[in-house]
């Protein structure tokens, strides 16, 4: 056993070291004074070891006491914080405590002291793992024994539009799978869509659409394609022939339908689809035949890059669904994020949805003229852009439209009062004039790239007034009047800390939807540092201190990181939330992982060689961006620790369910485990509830189930939405990172749940290009 006991004397000596010269810096950094002594009680330890001495289990002992002692006066009984600060030195107590290492020490294996001591550090540990797995409770409770839903008429099962209504709340009418059944939900079908034209696995994370016995699917490079809704089986396929030169992503969330209503019978695309393409096209396509419609546009086709200013390929295209109202098609765009001042528009605009011709446009650059840029001009550049999907309402003539920010995102000396007034804000634009009616912006000045990223989601309250949602990357779910944009649920005004860069303006106030629960997360703190050991641990909590962190929109600064939080991931994203309109029940998932973020002056950015770059990709997208046109360029990264795992402590990812009638918190739990995730990007194949970062949305059925895939963990899950009770899940070829849908079939009076299983890059889910299909078992 010598050879053994030098072997940890060793390991505990590079423990220790690492210990104390990490504590020393923290203390200086005005931090926690555990480490340095820790690091030495293990320095000592290991020297006992080394000497063949029954010392070092007294030492150790010691030491584990008193960590316990501290790490309950830091985070009394959060298990995952326990986990941090107990792990590894629980793991090699036991090792320690073990008799064949006793015996090496010259101690007698058992004695009434090593038993309890052995007792203790078991004792902490299961309860510790108990805490785990117990932290994936249920809170809260809603007694809804006379849940009341409209009877279903199951056989109209179509979803006819990204978010299934045009208000996008994601419900559908169907009950025949219930929380008696749900169980026995099987895979039906799996559908390849084959790799993109340059022959590389192509993300994948679009909504089909269900029309009669078909559902249309677009792939990430905007290929459209007609899948029988029983079988699985293609009936057509439509090449976009999409040039994806300088395109990251490769993104088509979803499709968008029309019957038209003057169409005869036997008449050519009477019923299309529409694509708005990632080479900046908006096709549209007979939904019969998959061709495209000859009159619409030029030969089906109407180019988005028309009054646009010069700019690389790729820094303009479209990842959402356009949004059909009053027979126009309402048209945003995705801009490239950080590159420099005065990119792309970010213009909306309308299109004939039967001729595909203009029809106005809003330039906020240019509010009184709705029409195209004369000869010689172009659309503002630089102005904040819609690439979110959209939101209509046909009664009051409206689309709702979620807005990005001005370009770059992370400084805004040089934006227009233009700008200002209608980045990062929810706009209702007057549907046959394109004029705005109203606006509400949910950040000012935004200088935390916390573009609104959600689809509104359109609901009537129980007092029959109007409602949109409008759920941000801040955690914060605004309830708005859709007619006005007053203010339902309260919103107040708070202080915030203020930029003092010169040249910038920063908002002093930031609004906050304090009549809502934030979905924020816990306010990040050195003691809510996170580490799979100690040392990660203690390297966190020093980055933590060496940073800038005031609160909720600390600005980003120049001599020091700041912390962000939520980080640019949210909070929520393009998922939005899912409203059953009976119960008005919200369902909510969303991410906690904070942003290290800092600028950098432009000499700064000179001497490293940043430039914007020519083509976008994923690795410009995090890390340092040029901001060309403005004094500083930028660094933006996630907080992680060097084992590649967020600093802070789970969860990651939570799902909640809000009764929207008490605007009160239902149930909340962590959202995925661990299996499909762990330090140094490896999977830790540990079902462990611990919250994963997410990225997709949520549907909801009359029979009180939520189905929704989106975290890190490769699979699909079924809440009971009255309860939070996990009904069952579906492991999927990658991270279901999309919305799925649910339709039903009349070939096998079934209904089936599909989704897009293409995973994300943005948060490591995987890839594959399947849709996957689901439903319970056929009737013999």
């Amino acid at each position: 056993m010598t050879y053994l006991n030098h072997l940890l004397a060793v390991f505990l000596v590079l423990i220790g070291g690492a210990l104390v010269w990490l504590g020393a810096q923290l203390i200086l950094a005005g931090g926690s004074l555990y480490y340095v002594p820790a690091g030495g009680a293990l320095l000592a330890t290991a020297w006992a070891l080394w000497k063949q001495s029954s010392l070092a289990l007294r030492i150790y002992a010691g030491l584990w006491i008193v960590t316990l002692i501290w790490a309950l006066w830091e985070s009394g009984l959060n298990g995952w914080a326990l986990t941090a600060r107990l792990g590894l030195l629980t793991g090699i107590g036991l090792w320690l405590l073990t008799p064949w290492v006793r015996r090496s020490l010259g101690v007698t294996p058992t004695t009434a002291l090593s038993r309890s001591l052995l007792g203790l550090v078991l004792a902490g540990l299961i309860s510790g793992t108990g805490w785990l797995f117990w932290n994936d409770r249920i809170t809260g409770g809603m007694d809804l024994a006379t849940f009341a839903g409209a009877k279903a008429d199951e056989r109209a099962g179509n979803w006819l539009h990204y978010g299934n209504a045009q208000g996008g709340n994601r419900h559908s009418s169907l009950t025949q799978i219930n929380a008696d059944n749900v169980g026995a939900l099987a895979p039906a079908w799996k559908f390849s869509l084959g790799k993109e034209p340059n022959g590389e696995a192509a993300p994948f994370e679009a909504t089909p659409l269900k029309i009669g016995e078909r559902l249309y699917v677009c792939s990430g490079y905007n290929d459209i394609i007609a899948i029988d809704a029983e079988t699985g089986k293609q009936a057509w396929r439509f090449a976009a022939h999409a040039n994806i030169e300088g395109i990251f992503g490769q993104t088509c969330r979803g499709l968008a339908y029309y019957k038209v209503p003057t169409a005869t019978t036997g008449s050519i695309c009477k019923e299309r689809l529409y694509t708005a393409t990632i080479d900046s096209r908006l096709i549209a396509v007979d939904v019969a035949t998959g061709k495209a419609c000859p009159n619409f546009g030029d030969d089906g086709a109407v180019n988005l890059l028309k009054g646009m200013s010069a700019a690389p390929v790729g820094y303009y295209h479209v990842t959402s669904p356009p949004a059909l109202v009053g027979g126009k098609l309402v048209i945003g765009g995705w801009v490239t994020d950080g590159q420099k001042t005065f990119e792309p528009s970010g213009v909306i605009r309308a299109f004939d949805a039967v001729t595909g011709k203009f029809a106005w446009a809003w330039d906020m650059g240019r509010p009184d003229k709705q029409s195209e840029p004369a000869p010689g001009e172009t659309y503002t550049p630089g102005t904040p852009n819609s690439w979110a999907p959209m939101s209509a309402d046909e009664n009051l003539g409206l689309v709702y439209a979620p807005m990005g920010n001005a370009t770059p995102d992370y400084h805004g000396g040089h934006r227009s009062p233009e700008m200002d007034k209608y980045s990062s804000a929810v706009v209702a634009l007057d549907a046959n004039t394109g004029k705005p009616r109203w606006h509400f912006q949910t950040t000012h000045h935004d200088l935390w790239d916390y573009d609104v990223p959600s689809q509104p989601v359109l609901i009537d309250l129980a007092d029959g007034r109007p409602a949109l949602l409008q759920p941000t990357k801040r955690g914060e779910i605004f309830m708005l009047d859709r007619r006005t944009g007053e203010p339902i649920a309260e919103v107040t005004e708070q202080r915030v800390p203020v930029s003092s860069l010169d040249g910038e303006r920063s908002s002093p106030t930031q609004p906050f939807s304090t009549g809502m629960p934030s979905f924020a997360g816990i306010r990040p703190s050195e003691k809510t540092m996170w580490g799979v050991t100690p040392i990660d641990q203690a390297w966190c909590r020093l980055q933590f201190r060496r940073a800038r962190f005031d609160g909720s929109l600390t600005p980003i600064g120049v001599d020091q990181p700041t912390i962000t939080w939520p980080g640019s991931l949210g909070g929520m994203n393009w998922g939005s939330v899912s409203v059953d309109p009976v119960s008005r029940i919200m369902i909510v998932n969303s991410s906690h992982v904070i942003n290290y973020n800092q600028l950098l002056t432009r000499a700064q950015a000179d001497a490293i060689g940043l430039k914007a770059i020519p083509k976008p990709s994923f690795e410009n997208i995090a890390g340092p961006v040029a901001q060309e046109g403005a004094p500083y360029a930028a660094s933006i990264k996630p907080f992680l620790s060097p084992l590649l795992a967020p600093c802070t402590q789970p969860p990651y990812g939570m799902i909640s369910a809000v009764d929207l009638n008490t605007r009160k918190i239902i149930w909340q739990k962590p959202f995925g485990t661990a299996r499909d995730s762990g330090p140094l990007l490896l999977k830790t194949g540990l079902p462990i509830p611990m919250g994963t970062p997410n990225i997709g949305g949520s549907i909801i059925t009359s029979s009180g189930i939520a189905f929704i895939g989106a975290t890190q963990e490769h699979m699909i899950r079924a809440y009971d939405i009255k309860t939070g009770k996990e009904l069952w899940k579906g492991r999927l070829p990658a991270g279901g990172n999309a919305t799925p849908m649910t339709y039903w079939s009349a070939k096998s009076g079934r209904q089936f749940v599909v989704i897009a299983a293409g995973g994300h890059g943005g948060i490591l889910s995987g890839y594959s290009d399947q849709l996957v299909a689901f439903a319970l078992p056929k009737k013999k």
